[in-house]
């Protein structure tokens, strides 16, 4: 199960969605991520949507094995696979995303309710600050916060280390935050405010 989360996560679908219908590696352009933001980014909304759910649905999918197969082991661990697969992906030269849709995808399968819970968050952060780096940076931080009200101690930890992870991954875009240059979604508080000057 662990190998088969690997592989799943490993599918890089940007790159692979950019090369056959756009003729575009995304990795040469904006910030050269193969993640859901840089698809927006370059190919637009439709392959951004389509990425999304890709990258989502190999969490979900590479969690839920255990049900799959009727074994007894927390989704979480096995999700986890998943996560690592989309980071260093063997189909992209262990080069891959910073894991934040695929970790979303874990949660679905993990809890669904919790998994709408986290899309709010990141949603609302989103608007707010019209940066995806620091609506995915907020809310894993939240999830981990609200973890603790789920009483396993095994979803606390791991949530802990996607969320130091996920900082981890977004270093250049904490330096950008600080220098006042990160990149916008054009939506929300923080683009219309710049936008009116």
């Amino acid at each position: 199960m662990l190998i088969i989360g690997y592989l799943l996560g490993s599918i890089p679908s940007g790159i692979w969605i950019g090369k056959i219908f756009y003729n575009k590696d995304i990795r040469q352009f904006g910030s050269g991520n193969m993640g859901t933001t840089n698809t927006f980014r370059v190919l637009g909304k439709k392959a951004g949507v389509i990425v999304l759910l890709i990258d989502m649905l190999k969490g979900t999918l590479a969690a839920c094995q255990p049900y799959f197969f009727d074994v007894h082991i927390n989704v979480l661990i096995i999700g986890c696979a998943a996560v690592i697969g989309h980071v260093f992906p063997i189909f992209a030269k262990f080069k891959g995303g910073k894991a934040v849709a695929t970790s979303a995808g874990i949660l679905l399968a993990y809890s669904p309710l919790f998994f709408v819970v986290a899309w709010l968050i990141f949603l609302t952060t989103l608007y707010l600050s019209s940066m995806v780096s620091i609506a995915s940076m907020v809310g894993m931080t939240l999830i981990t916060i609200l973890s603790l009200f789920f009483h396993d101690p095994i979803l606390t930890v791991i949530a802990l280390i996607l969320t130091v992870f996920v900082f981890y991954r977004h270093k250049g875009n904490l330096s950008r935050i600080k220098n006042g240059n990160e990149n916008l979604v054009p939506f929300g508080l923080v683009y219309r405010k710049k936008n009116k000057k």
